[in-house]
């Protein structure tokens, strides 16, 4: 059962390490780091890791740096 605020796993969208990549625009190989050290999650499925849709957004928008104006 989910938690609050958030959805079931049924209806969570899974995005290969290729295409977390394309979406922030690294290399693979940076995904893996990111994997590996606890800072983006992710599951194991065989192989290869598959990472939720929503926590590459969350992880985006927490590292956001703005630029703040003098």
């Amino acid at each position: 059962m989910a938690a609050a605020g958030e959805r079931p796993l049924s209806e969570v969208q899974f995005l290969t390490v290729a295409e977390v990549a394309a979406v922030m625009r690294v290399s693979k190989m940076t995904v893996y780091r990111l994997v590996h050290s606890g800072h983006l999650p992710a599951i194991r499925v065989g192989r290869s890791f598959r990472v939720p849709e929503n926590a590459v957004h969350e992880y985006l928008r927490d590292s956001y740096v703005g630029v703040e104006s003098a």
